[in-house]
């Protein structure tokens, strides 16, 4: 690995300093009075520069791999020791090491892992093929393919192959270089194609990405003829609707068959899965006329607006208008929330029934108008261990881990202290947050990183490197989503109606 260690004086750093503070700058050519052959050639000296930043970055990178050793993590047999199978891609350096990069970058942690295992791949293990990419002569996805098909050789391959291929990897297409890395591979090794095939295998995974306009693309990558299996079953299912007389699209056709076989809607000899559903309800809807307006002296208030008897019974009413009931064998969670999207708190419908049926204790039952809070956020616990209507709150709150770039739904998250119980820290949904075991551990044993919780839900992550990143409850809106927006301008309307 990079060794990081610089001797350099303080007017050294200073000088460091000062270039950092600079705005980043493309030399660039007028491109309104270049030629077409000007701006092809100009495209050439592009990509030879975008080869360079590539090999740069990879040397940043390594460069603060190199800052974070694995002494610094939890040794085997200590609390918090990490799992097999979860440590840095880049050897000697902390398993933490990708979650940092992920906020420098602004990515996921598996994007960020991605870019640790190309950087130390081509600095380290093919450094002839780093070097083209300082000079400018083979750009970054050429490069990428050199990392992605030897990964997994071992040196003796890699130092067979890349003198081999190397020389007429730029004139190559992206298809014929991987073919030719391939062959040159097995022709070194001949265990090489199968070491490939169990690395490939070991990738096998389902993954979820939001397109637009409410839709998602599902995608598993599993062994090519599974793949084909599924995919003549799913293509079977639809060509049957079709010949039954649906004359909608094949691809939605195909969808629904895919989406029907995997949900086993009408039943199946394995055992089903139970269902939560979660209803939020805006408190600003639920105006009846008697509730008066909030005046904050009259006692405590979630977030300025207390839930009084009266929403709740508002509330009640409207789930059963519209026929609101828990699924099958599932639970019903409902959550009240703020004008701005803040969570105010989490309930049951028989929690609800109750509380409307006993009113406000102060001011004579379920008749009482007045404007007492009778639900609010779940109180603190005095000891360590939080309750499980902070859980029920939390998980609505949260939705998912808290750090940056992960996505672990809340269900399978831990409820973490941001302020350590230990140091004080108390058990109050306003110092606990979702985080995934494996940032649940980043948190408690990674040095240097600092979390702070702000009233409103906001996360504020910051690594050891000073990079800080924020994330907000899904349901909270962004700051300027809070301001007014300004009127729109009058429109002046003719005296005459219009000929139509």
């Amino acid at each position: 690995m990079i060794s990081t260690e610089l001797y350099r004086s303080p007017l050294e750093g200073l000088l460091v300093d000062r270039l950092l503070e600079e705005r980043p700058a493309v030399t660039r050519l007028p491109v309104e009075v270049l030629s077409a052959e000007q701006a092809a050639a100009e495209l050439q000296r592009l990509q030879a520069r975008k080869a360079m930043d590539a090999a740069y970055e990879a040397e940043l990178v390594m460069a603060l791999a190199g800052e974070r050793p694995d002494t610094d993590d939890p040794p085997p047999g200590h609390p918090g020791a990490r799992r097999r199978g979860m440590g840095s891609p880049v050897p000697g350096t902390s398993e933490f090491l990708s979650d940092e990069l992920a906020l420098v970058l602004n990515t996921s942690r598996v994007f960020a892992a991605a870019v640790l295992t190309d950087a130390w791949l081509l600095t380290e293990r093919m450094p002839a093929v780093h070097a083209a990419r300082v000079a400018g002569e083979l750009d970054p996805y050429r490069a990428r393919l050199f990392a992605d098909v030897l990964g997994p050789a071992s040196d003796e391959v890699i130092a067979a192959v890349v003198p081999a291929v190397l020389p007429e990897a730029a004139r190559l297409s992206a298809g014929r270089l991987r073919r030719r890395l391939i062959a040159a591979a097995v022709a070194a090794d001949e265990e090489f194609a199968e070491q490939r095939r169990i690395e490939a295998q070991r990738r096998a995974e389902v993954r979820v990405r939001p397109t637009a306009d409410g839709m998602s693309v599902l995608s598993s990558e599993v062994p090519s003829p599974i793949a084909g299996a599924m995919w003549s079953a799913i293509d079977a299912a639809a060509q049957l609707a079709r010949t039954a007389g649906d004359d909608r699209p094949i691809g939605v056709l195909r969808a629904e068959a895919h989406a029907a076989m995997v949900l086993r809607p009408d039943g199946g000899a394995e055992p089903g899965f139970t269902a939560h559903v979660t209803v939020l309800a805006p408190l600003p809807a639920l105006c009846p006329g008697s509730a008066g307006a909030v005046d904050a002296e009259l006692g405590p208030a979630v977030d300025g607006s207390p839930i009084t008897a009266a929403h709740l019974r508002e509330l009640l009413a409207e789930l059963n208008a519209l026929g609101v009931r828990a699924p099958a064998g599932g639970s019903l969670t409902l959550a009240v929330t703020g004008a701005d999207g803040a969570l105010l708190a989490t309930t049951t419908p028989g929690e609800l029934a109750r509380l409307a049926a006993r009113g406000c204790p102060a001011h004579g039952g379920p008749e009482a108008r007045c404007d007492c809070p009778v639900l609010t956020a779940p109180a603190d616990v005095a000891g360590y261990q939080h309750s499980a209507a902070q859980d029920r709150f939390l998980e609505v709150r949260d939705r998912t881990c808290r750090q940056p770039g992960c996505a672990q739904p809340a269900g399978r998250t831990d409820a973490d202290h941001v302020l350590a119980y230990d140091c004080g820290g108390r058990t109050g949904c306003d110092n606990l947050c979702c985080l995934c075991r494996t940032h649940h551990r980043l948190k408690t044993f990674a040095r240097n990183w600092r979390y702070e919780l702000l009233p409103d839900g906001t996360l504020r992550v910051t690594t050891p490197s000073g990079i800080t990143r924020i994330t907000r409850p899904p349901g909270l809106r962004e700051p300027f989503e809070q301001r007014a927006l300004p009127a729109p301008p009058p429109v002046d309307r003719p005296d005459e109606p219009p000929p139509f």
